[in-house]
């Protein structure tokens, strides 16, 4: 049987008081690779920050009396403040703009989010930061600065980061949109290969030509709907 990892049943996804989605229902299980597409202010990045909490959602915005989504074992439709936090630990964010920390090193970067989320022993520390650049295509960089890296090795090193505590699920928002062509296919490919290797990977994009270079399974927002392909 296989392992859900995110489940929406009869959800509304609003944006203060507007509804951006209206009646949400599906189901991502692990290992799996999901494209959500749409055009710009079709609701895909909404839905997708829905799923750490970014913006949250809230039932009486929903008509439907059984309406219900969970991330792993995490109610989101009454998520307490502690319980996020715990929750966005489990998981693995990427940014279109990467938020790299730029007064410190790439390893400094990593190390920060390790100290944050409670890993105290340094030599397991250290392991873990030169694993996770061997992962991403970049163990002799750690020593660099963000402005002395090109976009897409930024981009590797945010993946990086949000591999350090090993999460089942990647939520990656337009991880290409500020890189050419060359470089998106890299990073895809790269995502791929860390869905293979057992993790969920979510990922919003507008470019349709990853969708037959790197199959997964495509929802679509159109229509104030969520349409699977």
């Amino acid at each position: 049987m296989e392992e859900k990892l995110i489940s929406y049943q009869h959800v509304d996804i609003c944006l203060d008081d507007f509804i951006v989605l209206k009646d949400v229902s599906f189901e991502i299980s692990k290992a799996e690779f999901v494209y959500l597409i749409g055009k710009v202010g079709s609701g895909k990045s909404t839905l997708l920050k829905t799923m750490y909490a970014e913006v949250p959602l809230r039932l009486k915005d929903m008509e439907w009396k059984d309406a219900q989504a969970r991330v792993f074992d995490y109610d989101l439709l009454h998520l307490k403040s502690r319980k996020m936090l715990a929750l966005r630990r489990e998981l693995g964010i990427v940014f279109q703009d990467f938020k790299l920390l730029t007064d410190r090193s790439i390893h400094d970067n990593l190390s920060f989010v390790l100290k944050a989320t409670g890993w105290k022993n340094k030599d397991e520390m250290e392991a873990r930061i030169n694993e996770v650049l061997r992962q991403v295509g970049m163990p002799n960089k750690g020593y660099k600065m963000p402005h002395e890296l090109s976009g897409g090795e930024q981009q590797r090193m945010v993946i990086a980061r949000a591999l350090l505590n090993r999460p089942a699920l990647i939520l990656a928002d337009e991880p290409t949109g500020n890189l050419d062509v060359e470089t998106s296919n890299e990073i895809v490919q790269l995502l791929h290969e860390i869905k293979d290797a057992g993790t969920t990977v979510v990922m919003t994009t507008h470019n349709l030509s990853f969708l037959e270079t790197f199959p997964g399974r495509v929802f679509c927002c159109e229509n104030a709907k969520l349409i699977e392909k």
